[in-house]
């Protein structure tokens, strides 16, 4: 996938004629993918270049500072999602007072006919545009029938009564909820950085953990689940080691914490060498994080989460291997 940072560079480069698709896209959720299934799908029947619009910084820290969110995914996650997903290029747009300030109509003429030759735009049924949000879905439908452009609306997508959106999945993260996250993202919700050394406490202690760096995960930006421990599944970012995990995300109250951390004591033996950069998918809920008496007790809960989460394990092979019914053949007439 081709990716631009900057405008210029994309309207240079020959970026149309495109179908382009355009979002926040933090996440890459099921309610995004089927913005980009749809993009896709008018890109081939058009011959067209099928591509993605994305901004960063994310708009609300420009026009609405206190609102802005933690985000969900870095700017590389999210363009590796969209490449996954079959987007051929992608412009990251960096979004300042100037962008936020241009009309509707001047957004659609200069910036996306004009630099980057939309023959066909994809958005969900709630896109605003322009300033001060002043454009929705029906302006871009005038705008695009002016100028011969095809506007494709997307509705929302549901999923166990939930409307998926990146605010929805940030307020079940929240909530400690990461199975009902997972069901929206179409995947577990995971947290990638380097791996640094603990205050040592573990080793010796309690158990020993790989501890994640919290700057390299931009904590003031990024989305955490709850405070608590969790089933998890850890990765080597430099091969293709895995193993089960548990997973305590808080300050250490035990030990009288002051810095929130991110500890993961893997299931499974580890060989050498221990890996430099890892990433945590969050998969279940085991309990709150407390303070304990002593540092004995809370090894010995420890024990006990282990065995919770081995068994939750178990109890998912079983669900994954179970066959697939086959359907009972129609009675003959």
């Amino acid at each position: 996938m081709r990716l631009f940072l900057q405008l210029s560079e994309a309207a240079s480069s020959g970026f149309g004629p495109a179908a382009i698709t355009i979002g926040n896209f933090d996440g890459v959720h099921a309610g995004h993918r089927a913005l980009l299934a749809r993009t896709l799908a008018v890109a081939r029947a058009r011959g067209l270049k099928p591509s993605a619009l994305t901004f960063h910084p994310h708009p609300t820290a420009i026009v609405a500072p206190h609102r802005t969110p933690r985000l969900l995914t870095s700017i590389p996650a999210r363009a590796a999602l969209l490449a996954e997903a079959g987007i051929a290029q992608t412009l990251v747009l960096p979004f300042d007072q100037l962008l936020a300030d241009l009309e509707p109509a001047e957004f659609f003429q200069r910036v996306l006919r004009r630099d980057l030759g939309a023959e066909a735009i994809v958005v969900g049924e709630n896109f605003r545009f322009g300033r001060r949000q002043s454009g929705d879905v029906n302006t871009l439908r005038e705008l695009g029938f002016g100028m011969g452009v095809r506007i494709e609306i997307v509705p929302a997508v549901r999923r166990r009564g939930f409307t998926v959106s990146s605010s929805q999945i940030r307020a079940l993260l929240a909530a400690g909820r990461v199975g009902a996250a997972a069901r929206l993202l179409e995947r577990p919700y995971a947290l990638a950085g380097s791996v640094v050394r603990g205050a040592g406490r573990g080793a010796r202690e309690t158990v020993p953990t790989l501890n994640l760096e919290l700057p390299s995960l931009d904590d003031a930006t990024r989305a955490l689940p709850l405070d608590g421990v969790y089933v998890t599944r850890t990765h080597d970012a430099g091969s293709a080691r895995s193993w089960p995990s548990i997973t305590n995300v808080g300050y250490r109250p035990t030990f009288s914490g002051a810095h929130l951390t991110i500890e993961t004591f893997l299931l499974h033996p580890l060989d050498d060498p221990a890996p430099r950069d890892i990433s945590v998918e969050f998969l279940h809920r085991l309990r709150p994080e407390r303070a304990f008496p002593n540092a004995g007790e809370l090894r010995s809960q420890i024990l006990i989460d282990v065995a919770r989460a081995r068994a939750w394990f178990r109890r998912a092979a079983r669900w994954i291997s179970r066959p697939t019914p086959t359907p009972a053949a129609p009675h003959p007439a």
